[in-house]
């Protein structure tokens, strides 16, 4: 359906997106430091700070991603919703106290002090590829359900967000991050209660088919309970979520940088337990949305040829904004696809300004410029957000094509993988050294770009890694940690202070 089919859409489109951007750029006035701009004096409220890391979890991956995997499969996906306020709780009890005390705004300058520079320049490398894997996946999930509705180019769109998105974080700094996150994740979630009640409604055989037909072809199962780690059963995925959280909640700058502005350290704790609970009703409410759609669908095949045909990539990843664009009222599908494209804004901008953060803390003022004084610092900032925006946006492009929820994954759980394990070792080991971290991160990262690549490469199947590739974030950790660990307790020679004690 093209854009000219649904004016009225298309108006509450470009209202709300304007309103939106101009809110964002009207925290100019509050970035004009570095202290503005990076943490925001340090003195947001508590709740705000919760729904902003809520936010961040709220994405177009979960908005797109999320109901076409129960679209396509099942529920399986939901249990890493259920690894958050398990790895929540770790961060509260023993990352937000370190990171306050430590005063520091980078969760990298402390590897420096307890394994050498090679650590902290090797955590912030694995941080900014993860960055521009995110940003990505984020821009292509909104693009497609903006196709749906306006006809518009994939690649058009995706540019577009770019350039509106690095604007105004350019412009607003962390403090408009925040605040805009507020809003977005508001009106998504209010946007995804009335969708459930438009399915049910709209289902030919009312409330109660829509759920039965749902259930008889297992689209609100969980998986496998059995042993294997070779296929996404719910261990495999609730261990892969525990390791992918810890990392966000321990090392990531996008969650440490927030911890910093909330107004104490109570505040952080309370902010963060704010969006790990949050986030796993709402996200339980987007799973429910692809069952019924599944349901929706497939009661209607002449609907589900519809989908099919329309579809420019995979059918699942789809169905939701196919469904927004052809079967919601006027002006309400305009709502529902304007606030997608926000609260993707709103995640987007969080990468670009701690991404900008990190690129002045921890590579400029690190090996460039020490002594930089503020003005310099600040442009420093702003040329490093409109830097990492354009390479968001290039990624973005290249990834057309790719299932959303998957590539996320799958880069992340690489990316992360490396710098979890150095964290860990640094954390808990009083032994290990600079020679045992350097040797666990070798070893460590071999075993990840095996498990990474083995089962697309030439190599014979028995040297294929026999693990998910959702465990390759975990079995990576491990690898480093372990092997830090062992060597730091064999050879080491001199005892080492834990890291919070720095």
């Amino acid at each position: 359906m093209g854009m000219s089919d649904r004016p009225l859409d298309i108006a509450v489109l470009a209202v709300y997106i304007a309103a939106v951007v101009a809110f964002g750029c009207w925290f100019v006035r509050k970035s004009g430091t570095t202290k503005g701009f990076m943490i925001a004096g340090g003195a947001l409220p508590a709740w705000a700070v919760g729904l902003s890391l809520f936010g961040t979890f709220l994405s177009s991956n979960t908005f797109i991603g999320v109901p076409g995997k129960a679209f396509g499969g099942n529920w399986n996906a939901f249990v890493f919703s259920l690894s958050i306020p398990i790895a929540a709780w770790i961060g509260v009890k023993y990352f937000i106290p370190f990171y306050r005390r430590s005063g520091e705004i980078s969760a990298y300058h402390h590897l420096e002090h307890r394994f050498g520079p090679w650590a902290r320049t090797y955590a912030v490398i694995c941080y900014l590829l993860t960055q521009v894997a995110r940003v990505a996946t984020i821009m292509l999930g909104v693009s497609l359900a903006l196709h749906t509705l306006t006809g518009w180019s994939v690649i058009g769109i995706i540019l577009v967000t770019g350039v509106l998105v690095t604007l105004y974080t350019l412009l607003g700094g962390i403090e408009a991050v925040i605040w805009t996150d507020v809003i977005q994740s508001i009106v998504l979630s209010l946007g995804a209660l009335l969708v459930v009640g438009l399915l049910l409604a709209g289902h030919p055989d009312g409330p109660g088919g829509a759920i039965a037909f749902a259930s008889e072809h297992g689209k609100f199962s969980l998986g496998g309970f059995g042993p294997s780690l070779q296929t996404s059963t719910v261990w495999v995925v609730l261990i892969y979520g525990i390791f992918i959280n810890l990392n966000n909640f321990g090392i990531d700058q996008n969650y440490v940088q927030r911890y910093h502005t909330a107004s104490s350290a109570r505040a952080a704790a309370k902010s963060l337990w704010m969006g790990a609970i949050l986030y796993v009703p709402v996200s339980l409410v987007f799973f429910f949305i692809g069952s019924l759609l599944f349901s929706y669908y497939t009661a209607q095949p002449e609907l589900l040829a519809k989908l099919q045909t329309e579809a420019t990539t995979n059918p699942s990843d789809q169905a939701f904004p196919h469904f927004i664009a052809n079967f919601m009222p006027p002006g309400v599908s305009g709502i529902i696809l304007a606030a997608l494209l926000a609260a993707a804004m709103s995640t987007i901008d969080t990468s670009l300004n701690s991404s900008a953060t990190i690129t002045l803390t921890d590579i400029y003022k690190r090996y460039v410029r020490p002594q930089a004084d503020e003005a310099h610092s600040m442009r420093v900032l702003h040329v490093a957000t409109v830097i990492w925006g354009v390479i968001g946006t290039s990624a973005a492009i290249a990834m057309v094509g790719r299932d959303i929820l998957d590539t996320w994954w799958k880069l992340s759980g690489m990316f992360a993988g490396g710098m979890l394990g150095l964290f860990l070792l640094g954390l808990i080991s009083r032994r290990a050294g600079n020679a045992a971290a350097a040797t666990g991160v070798v070893l460590g990262l071999l075993v990840i770009f095996w498990m990474s690549f083995s089962p697309e490469s030439a190599l014979p199947e028995v040297l294929h890694s026999p693990f998910h590739s959702n465990m390759v974030i975990v079995v990576g950790t491990l690898t480093i940690f372990l092997v830090g660990l062992c060597i730091g307790k064999c050879c080491g020679n001199r005892k080492w202070t834990r890291m919070d004690a720095n």
